[in-house]
C-alpha cells in the first residue's frame, strides 16, 4: 500500500535549552531533510512548522514551532518524523525504498519467484536489494539497469534478470 506520509527521520535527543532535537535522517542526505518546512508527526497526523534547521555531521538539528524548551524536545524523543509524498517528486525511475520493500521479484524470463524485498542497503556505488524466500538464504541484488529490469509498485513486483553467476544456482 502505497503511503501519503512517508518516513524522513527519527528524533533521537535534544539539543541545547531552547527546543530544538537532533534528528537522524532516513533519507540519502541530512540536507534533504532540513530542506522542508512543515513535517508531520503521528504517522502524518500532526504537522509541525520548522522554525530552523542545520546539519551536524551526519544528524540534523531541528527548532520546531511551539518546542520552546529542553523538557518539550524530550517529551518528543523517539518520535518518527514523516514527510508528505506529494512535496517529494520522484524523477522516472526512482523509487521510495518504502515502496519497494515488500515487492515480490520474480525472474522476467522465467517467471521463478525469487522472494521478496526485504530490505534496501545504500552501498555508495548503487543500491544493493535483499530479497528473502521464506526456509532460504537471503539473496542479493545489485540495483543496475543490467539486473532489474522493470519495476511495478502498483502491481507489486519487481521483475529481475540476475546477472550470470549472481546467485549460487544461476546458469
Amino acid at each position: 500500500m502505497r503511503k501519503d506520509y512517508l518516513e524522513i527521520g527519527k528524533i533521537v535527543t535534544t539539543h541545547g535549552v531552547t527546543g530544538e532535537v537532533k534528528v537522524y535522517p532516513w533519507c540519502d542526505t541530512p540536507d534533504f531533510l532540513a530542506g522542508f518546512s512543515r513535517l508531520f508527526l503521528n504517522k502524518g497526523k500532526d504537522p509541525v512548522l520548522v522554525q530552523r534547521a542545520r546539519v551536524q555531521k551526519n544528524m540534523v538539528l531541528l527548532k520546531l514551532e511551539g518546542i520552546d524548551t529542553m523538557e518539550a524536545a524530550q517529551a518528543l524523543r523517539g518520535q518518527i518524523l514523516y514527510a508528505d509524498r506529494a512535496g517529494m517528486p520522484l524523477e522516472e525511475g526512482e523509487y521510495f525504498i518504502q515502496d519497494l520493500i515488500g515487492l515480490s521479484v520474480i525472474d522476467a524470463d522465467t517467471g521463478e519467484e525469487y522472494g521478496t524485498l526485504s530490505d534496501v542497503s545504500q552501498t555508495g556505488a548503487n543500491d544493493v536489494y535483499h530479497i528473502q524466500k521464506p526456509g532460504e538464504a537471503q539473496k542479493l541484488i545489485p540495483a543496475i539497469p543490467q539486473v532489474v529490469v522493470k519495476t511495478d509498485i502498483e502491481g507489486g513486483v519487481m521483475r529481475i534478470r540476475p546477472l550470470k553467476g549472481l546467485f549460487d544456482d544461476a546458469d
